[in-house]
């Protein structure tokens, strides 16, 4: 279970270390190995166990190709997909490509959504984590007690 937000920093080579608080689980779930792509709706990436990315991937690509929206959305998220593997020091590399899509430099937010992660550059996380407006939200979500 992934929750909570961390500040984190690249280094030289464009790694970020993840918190030591969820190494354990990464390697438990998946051996470490997992696979970051873009977010399919925010500009963020999202950092998923692989054989979680696997079961969203999987149900995806079983879409038709008939929309041009699906195959946006394949081509975002699907196309974008790198599989990374966590070293032994947690250190995690950031393609190049992920990191420029999102201006993601120096500095980055980590935040858990449960069963992934989103990556976030730390500027545009401050812009994002604002208030919530109740009646924009679906009436599922609306009905939960927080």
């Amino acid at each position: 279970m992934f929750t909570g937000s961390t500040s984190l920093n690249l280094d030289a080579k464009g790694r970020l270390t993840m918190p030591t608080r969820y190494r354990a689980s990464l390697n438990d779930a998946c051996g470490g190995q997992l696979v970051l792509t873009l977010h399919p709706f925010d500009d963020c990436l999202a950092l998923y166990p692989r054989d979680e990315f696997m079961d969203t991937a999987r149900k995806l690509s079983a879409q038709r190709d008939s929309s041009p929206e699906v195959r946006r959305l394949k081509r975002r998220f699907l196309g974008q997909a790198a599989e990374i593997d966590m070293d032994g020091n947690g250190r995690l590399l950031v393609p190049p490509e992920l990191r420029a899509a999102i201006g993601l430099e120096k500095h980055a937010m980590l935040i858990g959504q449960l069963h992934r992660f989103e990556i976030w550059k730390e500027e545009s996380w401050s812009e994002v984590d604002g208030t919530l407006d109740p009646e924009a939200l679906p009436e599922s979500v609306q009905e939960l007690s927080f």
